[in-house]
């Protein structure tokens, strides 16, 4: 049984089965939606939506609350949006929702409970309803929020009231430096001593362990060069120099393999790496043997790049002769 599973099992065990669940449709599927006190809140939901929208009120009860493991271990839904009449997200709500993308809600003051987005891999931007008009900063904030839950393990950052603002932006790079600060091997043998992995696995191997290490610090610091809402130029360069000693050819190779392995055929990173510097004359073939046949127009735009840069570098040659 998988976590998410023994979370939902444990909690039935304890639910009034006097309550009165009433039904609201969604189009593909319906929440579960208990009504008390003039005030609504979503206790569940059954269905295959990939965007979901929940209402501003039922039968005129406004919808205040999202409930504890209400869309727990859903495996379908892709984008969510809470209205601005929420005012708290109780335990484990969204946990485990492994194609949950992109979550919408008012940035105000809310109670949040522990876990909210536990486990969920995919999650990339908790925005603002219009944030894509809203500028740099919404939309930065947007990823950088998002960030706080699955990539710095910062819960005192997910401050929906001032994320954005300069203090906020300060403190989540005050982390970010801290998790890139750290040694690679930070943390192995607290692992093993707990036994939190199985003896004999690949996790219990340091090297391998490492190398997850750093392939977090290259997803770190990608997601915050481009996403630089008051990135301090002296931050920038440090992100930078780390993404590129770990290129193709470099001892080791993790800002590579983070592209290829799990952006393979997303244009902006492939363009990220060349506007880094990370394409050069010795690497372009190994990069492309490891392509294969796979990544196509990847490989075309990487070759396209390619040639260019061979044909300035042999103007600039001919200028100096």
């Amino acid at each position: 049984m998988d976590a998410g599973a023994q979370i939902r099992e444990n909690d039935t065990k304890f639910r009034d089965p006097g309550i009165k669940i009433r039904d609201h449709d969604t189009g593909k599927g319906s929440f579960q939606i208990r009504v008390a006190d003039r005030k609504a809140e979503i206790v569940g939901y059954r269905g295959k939506d990939i965007a979901l929208a929940v209402p501003r009120e039922v039968d005129g009860n406004p919808v205040v609350r999202i409930g504890k493991k209400a869309f727990l271990s859903n495996k379908m839904i892709e984008q969510i949006t809470l209205p601005e009449t929420v005012e708290g997200i109780d335990d484990w709500a969204f946990a485990y929702c492994s194609r949950l993308n992109r979550v919408i809600l008012p940035y105000h003051r809310m109670e949040i409970g522990q876990g909210i987005f536990k486990e969920c891999p995919a999650l990339e931007q908790i925005a603002e309803e219009h944030a894509d008009e809203g500028g740099q900063k919404a939309v930065d904030t947007a990823w950088l929020l998002a960030a706080v839950m699955n990539r710095l393990d910062a819960f005192y950052l997910f401050d929906l009231e001032n994320a954005g603002d300069a203090d906020w932006i300060a403190k989540w790079d005050s982390r970010m430096l801290s998790v890139m600060e750290k040694e690679d091997s930070d943390g192995f043998s607290k692992m093993l001593l707990c036994g939190e992995e199985d003896y004999g696995s690949r996790e219990n191997d340091l090297d391998y362990y490492m190398e997850q290490r750093r392939r977090e610090k290259v997803r770190i610091a990608m997601l915050r060069l481009m996403h630089d809402y008051r990135l301090d130029d002296r931050v920038r360069d440090s992100l930078k120099a780390y993404l590129l000693e770990h290129i193709k050819g470099r001892p080791s190779e993790e800002t590579w393999k983070v592209i290829l392995e799990e952006y393979g055929d997303d244009l902006k990173y492939y363009r990220f790496l060349t506007e880094l510097g990370g394409v050069n004359a010795e690497n372009f073939q190994p990069m492309m043997e490891d392509m294969g046949e796979l990544h196509t127009e990847m490989k075309a735009y990487l070759m396209k790049y390619h040639a260019e840069q061979e044909s300035h570098n042999d103007a600039f040659a001919v200028f100096e002769l």
